[in-house]
């Protein structure tokens, strides 16, 4: 039996209809709100493609049941960090230092490094290197990566 849930996604009070509590939120995020952000990557939680923002901390989506998501829980993916309009100083960085490659891993690299500079504005390279370790690129852009995250950072 489906039960309505309402998520607040971005700013907006989203209701979803849910048929299993354990629903990975990503599943939920993607197919039932539209969003495509976060994405799928292991299901794991080792690759940080699917990483969210719960209440100001990076999350991995695809690892958050349903379940454990408050009705007053902030949730901001990707599309809710900035606007095309006025987008997050790490999207314009990531633009300007070209650090997208095939775009596969920019959601985690980009939601990771958002958390991570709202703790640290003066980051040097090994720090950012450090935070994140746990997020996985395949396409060998790491250096321009840690370059868009210091361009962010020096604002």
């Amino acid at each position: 039996m489906a039960a309505s849930q309402t998520l607040r996604v971005n700013g907006e009070d989203v209701a979803v209809e849910v048929g299993d509590s354990d629903t990975p939120l990503l599943y939920i995020l993607r197919n039932d709100v539209g969003l495509k952000g976060p994405r799928f990557g292991c299901g794991l939680g080792q690759c940080g493609a699917c990483t969210v923002h719960i209440n100001g901390e990076s999350v991995r989506s695809c690892q958050m049941p349903l379940s454990s998501v408050a009705p007053t829980d902030e949730i901001v993916t990707l599309e809710g960090l900035g606007t095309k309009e006025n987008p997050h100083p790490l999207q314009t960085a990531f633009i300007e230092e070209q650090a997208v490659q095939c775009g596969y891993c920019i959601n985690g690299m980009i939601m990771e490094s958002a958390t991570f500079l709202d703790r640290n504005g003066n980051p040097s390279d090994d720090e950012i290197k450090t935070a994140l370790a746990n997020n996985l690129c395949r396409c060998s852009v790491h250096l321009r990566i840690v370059r868009a995250v210091k361009r962010a950072a020096q604002g």
